[in-house]
């Protein structure tokens, strides 16, 4: 943002804040207190502005210090502890608080959710949950606490006890959490498998399905079972039925399928698959799965010459890549060493590129999560369409 622009905006929100702490304290102290306590006001927003949050941080608990009745002084301080990574003084600050007589129950239970997130913050996620379960007891921002404790079973892997806490958090606030629940589901489904408890990771798809029909994850890992049983055909239809489910999850899916295609022995649906694939999905994952199957059917000139056609009507930095490769053998002398230098290049230029990124918080990857690492949502990373990537 521009500085100019965001001393318009935050000048004003000084003002008005300054002349609302004089307010709250008018009726108690004198004009001199006033006066001070405002100019300290404006001096701690002003190392704020210029970044000076230690100069601001000692300003801001000399106000603590004259109000000892502002609570929320007080958890704003904790909470800039907390974003700066002094973990120890937010708790320190936030069990001070909650240890104060006369606290009213609605700014405890408020200190508690945000001692809570501390102890989260720093690790100490046995107190975390200890907490917020007391918090959910009490039916005391009974949300707030349930959707801190769904986090802390996620991170420690407890899908049961994630897919409870979930379910109780429906029928608190009517949203609905089943997409959620069935990720959940897959969670416990494809660590059932890796375990051989095969019949039990079938059970948690059914119970994934109930929860959401068309869960791509869920067509995916039963697409997986049916392979690893040999039952390639079966397996076909479940990964078939993922990219009717979403379309954006073609690159995860298609070496999977394709490899059923060939093990039952369904090449020609292959092809009309991939070719409706052409109209319905503007990345290159299609243009480049057909091309390997022309160039093991009718030969390497049949994929250059479609390939070739495809890269002019979707550029494709993996495209050339593949062209390439595929060129490689004809060209000598000079002309060979031209591609080869273009052939590295290309490659660093893809090794550099994040290939998925998050649609609600914007972070790349370059592999595919079910669960955002930065933002924690579910079948949010989503292929990056363009020349680079997908």
């Amino acid at each position: 943002m521009n500085p100019a622009y965001e001393l318009v905006v935050l000048v004003p929100a000084a003002f008005v804040l300054g002349w609302w702490a004089s307010r709250r304290v008018g009726a108690r102290r004198s004009g001199a207190e006033v006066s001070e306590l405002s100019s300290d006001y404006f001096r701690g927003l002003n190392y704020l502005l210029n970044e000076e949050q230690d100069k601001a941080i000692e300003v801001f608990l000399k106000l603590a210090e004259y109000n000892r009745d502002t609570v929320e002084t007080h958890l704003a301080l904790g909470n800039l502890f907390r974003r700066r990574g002094e973990v120890d003084r937010a708790i320190r600050l936030h069990q001070h608080l909650v240890s104060r007589p006369g606290l009213s129950d609605a700014m405890k239970t408020v200190a508690l959710l945000e001692l809570g997130e501390d102890y989260m913050r720093a690790g100490l996620l046995d107190r975390a949950e200890a907490l917020f379960s007391d918090l959910v007891a009490m039916d005391a921002h009974a949300p707030s606490a349930l959707r801190h404790l769904i986090a802390i079973y996620q991170h420690e892997r407890d899908w049961h006890k994630a897919i409870e806490h979930a379910r109780r958090l429906e029928v608190m606030t009517g949203e609905d959490e089943r997409p959620m629940i069935a990720q959940f589901y897959c969670e416990l489904a494809d660590r059932s498998r890796q375990h051989g408890a095969r019949a039990e990771a079938r059970d948690y798809l059914r119970q994934a399905f109930e929860c959401q029909a068309d869960c791509v994850r869920a067509f995916m890992l039963t697409g997986r079972l049916q392979s690893e049983d040999d039952h390639h055909a079966d397996a076909v239809t479940a990964y078939e039925a993922a990219v009717n489910a979403d379309i954006a999850f073609v690159p995860e899916i298609l070496p999977p399928l394709l490899n059923s295609y060939a093990r039952s022995q369904q090449m020609e649906r292959a092809e009309v698959f991939l070719r409706d694939m052409l109209d319905r999905y503007s990345g290159i994952s299609p243009v480049l799965a057909l091309t390997h199957l022309y160039q093991q059917r009718d030969g390497e000139r049949a994929a250059i010459d479609f390939l070739t056609s495809q890269l002019r009507l979707r550029p494709s930095v993996r495209g050339l890549m593949a062209l390439i490769d595929a060129t490689m053998d004809k060209i000598e002398g000079e002309a060979r060493e031209n591609f080869l230098i273009l052939r590295d290049l290309t490659k660093k230029l893809l090794e550099g590129q994040a290939m998925y990124r998050c649609s609600r918080c914007g972070f790349g990857a370059k592999a595919h999560h079910w669960q955002c690492p930065s933002c924690k949502s579910w079948s949010t990373i989503r292929p990056i369409h363009g020349v680079a990537s997908e």
